[in-house]
Formats: structure tokens, C-alpha cells, sequence
């Protein structure tokens, strides 16, 4: 079958790759008929090379229809359509039954001291081959695929597996108050979404960006924008508009690939020029990550109020601003998306036909698979107004 693989700091290559089979009664394989780019992919592209070999498979956003069940799926069978979420999880652990998904216990990468393990990322979480591909294998079938209805379109449904979850939880985890606000740093899909989520759910929400494109798409779904390319000081201006408070939460939607800071910008640049048996250790003990995004956060919340993040971050001592952060009296909320933890909540706002959350104005792209070097291309340097991927193989 074709599948994307990784080859390299931006090189990534699709190329003909064994088709998956069964390799335990838990598992099932699916055709996909839909697959995404997620901005957690661009790390892989630019970051985070030491933890990734030459030949793995991308992906974690894909959908399609069931081709083959192991002895032990029961929930779905051949011909079913199903959306995979990006963590993988038994749905029978402790963490899992605390819908910890994300945190699932047997599938846990312990080698490495990490949560649940991932498609397509990284040896960290696991190195199980991702979905940006023809065909994929399933682990833990028998409770992680998600049955979607016949008819309406792949895009209404393909966001299930990552974009809408994480945002729904960005959302849930910024405990903004009844009638409250809510500001996102990061207007790409998963700020898009929070966005939209928390207008949804009644909260004033200021999106902050600097592409113009991205502040179009925002302001066309209702969005109150903050534009970092004409505004100075983005947390005063926040002030500005809420009473010299601050809204009551901030959504990091941004993550470790925030400009602003310098020095993290030479370290994530050293790191991806250093051998990876030297750049593995000093990601995984020393800080970083550019950090300009959460200190703006910081800056940006009420006293009192709650940050969420669901931008990625990869340093493991980072500084934080522990004296402003305890002064004004923060909530950090974080971590991986539970996606089946939230799809009741979603499933009825995606078969709405109104489309209440707008999925279908999200995707600027659609391309066959053949195309992915230049859709990765486009997605990383925001070129051709590329906000979203979606992939076809």
C-alpha cells in the first residue's frame, strides 16, 4: 500500500509500504477514506527527529470503512464507517475507567514513562504506524473506533478522531464561569474549534493570531479578534477589553512552536542539527520549548482564573514563572485529549445538519496522498492559506 513516511527533517516521502494484517484478536484493519495533517505532525517535520526512525509511518486523524476484525471485535464489523481516535486505549484499565483514555494502562509506553501510546508518533508513544496511508491497523479495536452514519461527507465526521476532542477538552478544562470569557492563543485548527466551542457554549471568547488568514476564518465564525502583527501588547489589549481584569481563562493553542523566543528558537534549531543520540537527551532533560505563548497566557488570565493547554510541549525543564503564576492565583489545566471521553457530547453537534461547530468550514485543502510532501510543505510555512490538510488516499 502507499503511505507517508518520515525520512528526515522536512522529508517526508510516500511510498509503497507492506500492507497491515491481523496480529491480534483485538485488532481490526480499515480502509481509509479520509486522513489529516495536525499541527502535532509538524514537530515530527521540524522537532522531533531523534525520537523517530526513517520509514515510519505519519498519522493520527484518519477515518474509512472496516475491512477485517480480529476474533475479539464485537462493536464493529466489515463495512462499517469508523472514525479512529489518536490515542490508543483498552477502555478496561483503571485510567480508562476514570476516562483517562489518554493515560490507558496497557498500552502505556513505560519504556519511556509516557501515557497511552499514539498512531503515527514517535517511539515515545509507542511508533505504531499512523493513518496518513491506504490501509491501517487497529490495536485495541474492540473499544477505540468509533461508528459514524452512512451519507454525509468524510468532513464532517474525520475531526472526531483528534481536531474536535482536544478542542471540547481545551474548552471543558478552561472552567470558564457561566456567561464568562475566554481568550485562545493560536488560531489554527484547534484554536479555531475552541473557539468556536466555547462561543457555542455562550462565553465571549477573544481569538489572538497573526495570520491573516486565520483571523478571517475566525471573525467569519463569529470570533472577536486580536491581530499580533498590528497589536503590541496582546495581554493589555485582553485587558483592555475586559475591564483591566483579563478574561476569566486562556487556551494555549499554540505550544512549543510559539515565536517570540529567541533562545528556545536556537535550541529547537540545535536540536534538529545535533545526532540523535545526542539531541535525545538534551530534549528530554533540559528546556526547549518557546515558551512565548504560555507566558502570555500567564499574563493574559484574570487573578483567579484557569489557563488550559492543549498546544504540545516538548521540554522537560522548561522555566516557568512560578512567583507570577502563584501570585495571581493560576489554574493550569493540560494533557492529551480522552477523545472517546467526549464524543457524546460531540457526535450530536456533528450530525447536526445546521453544523453548529462549522466542520465544514475548518478545511482550506484537500489533496490525494501522493500529495503530502507538498501539503506538509504548505501546512509548516503557512503557505496558500493552509489551515487544515485533509488527505484522500
Amino acid at each position: 500500500m502507499k503511505a507517508v513516511t518520515w525520512h528526515g527533517k522536512r522529508d517526508v516521502r510516500v511510498e509503497e509500504v507492506s500492507d497491515p494484517a491481523i496480529k491480534e484478536p483485538t485488532d481490526a484493519i480499515i480502509k481509509v477514506t479520509t486522513t489529516a495533517i495536525c499541527g502535532s505532525d509538524l514537530h515530527l517535520y521540524e522537532v522531533l527527529g531523534p525520537f523517530i526512525e526513517p520509514g515510519d509511518v505519519l498519522g493520527h486523524e484518519p477515518m474509512g470503512v472496516v475491512e477485517e476484525v480480529g476474533a475479539d471485535v464485537e462493536h464493529i464489523k466489515p463495512g462499517d464507517r469508523v472514525v479512529i481516535p489518536f490515542n490508543i486505549s483498552c477502555g478496561h484499565c483503571h485510567m480508562c475507567g476514570m476516562n483517562l483514555f489518554a493515560q490507558c494502562e496497557t498500552t502505556q509506553v513505560r519504556e519511556h514513562g509516557m501515557g497511552a501510546a499514539l498512531f503515527g508518533y514517535t517511539k515515545l508513544y509507542g511508533e505504531v504506524p499512523g493513518g496518513q496511508a491506504e490501509y491501517l491497523r487497529v490495536p485495541q479495536a474492540h473499544f477505540g473506533p468509533i461508528k459514524v452514519p452512512e451519507g454525509p461527507a468524510d468532513e464532517r465526521f474525520v475531526y472526531l478522531s483528534d481536531v474536535l476532542p482536544t478542542s471540547w477538552q481545551a474548552v471543558d478544562y478552561a472552567e470558564v464561569p457561566e456567561g464568562g470569557s475566554v481568550t485562545v492563543f493560536g488560531l489554527g485548527p484547534i484554536g479555531q474549534m475552541s473557539a468556536r466551542i466555547a462561543r457555542h457554549r455562550g462565553y465571549r471568547v477573544i481569538g489572538v493570531d497573526g495570520v491573516p488568514e486565520r483571523l478571517e476564518m475566525a471573525r467569519r465564525n463569529g470570533i472577536e479578534v486580536l491581530d499580533t502583527e498590528v497589536t503590541d501588547d496582546i495581554s493589555e489589549a485582553v485587558r483592555e477589553l475586559t475591564g483591566g481584569r483579563g478574561t476569566d481563562s486562556v487556551i494555549d493553542a499554540v505550544g512549543m512552536e510559539a515565536h517570540g523566543s529567541p533562545v528556545a528558537k536556537f535550541a529547537h534549531t540545535l536540536t534538529g542539527m545535533l545526532p540523535d543520540a545526542i539531541a535525545a537527551p538534551l530534549m528530554t532533560n533540559a528546556g526547549v520549548d518557546r515558551l512565548a505563548a504560555l507566558y502570555q497566557a500567564i499574563e493574559t488570565v484574570r487573578r483567579g482564573g484557569t489557563i488550559s493547554v492543549s498546544g504540545v510541549y516538548g521540554g522537560m525543564a522548561d522555566p516557568m514563572p512560578m512567583l507570577r503564576m502563584f501570585d495571581k492565583g493560576v489554574t493550569l489545566r493540560m494533557g492529551q485529549a480522552h477523545v472517546k471521553r467526549w464524543i457524546d457530547e460531540l457526535m450530536p453537534l456533528v450530525t447536526d445538519d445546521a453544523d453548529p461547530l462549522g466542520v465544514m468550514d475548518l478545511a482550506t485543502h484537500r489533496m490525494p496522498l501522493d500529495r503530502a510532501p507538498h501539503a506538509y510543505e504548505i501546512f509548516q510555512k503557512k503557505q496558500d492559506g493552509a489551515i487544515k490538510v485533509l488527505l484522500n488516499p
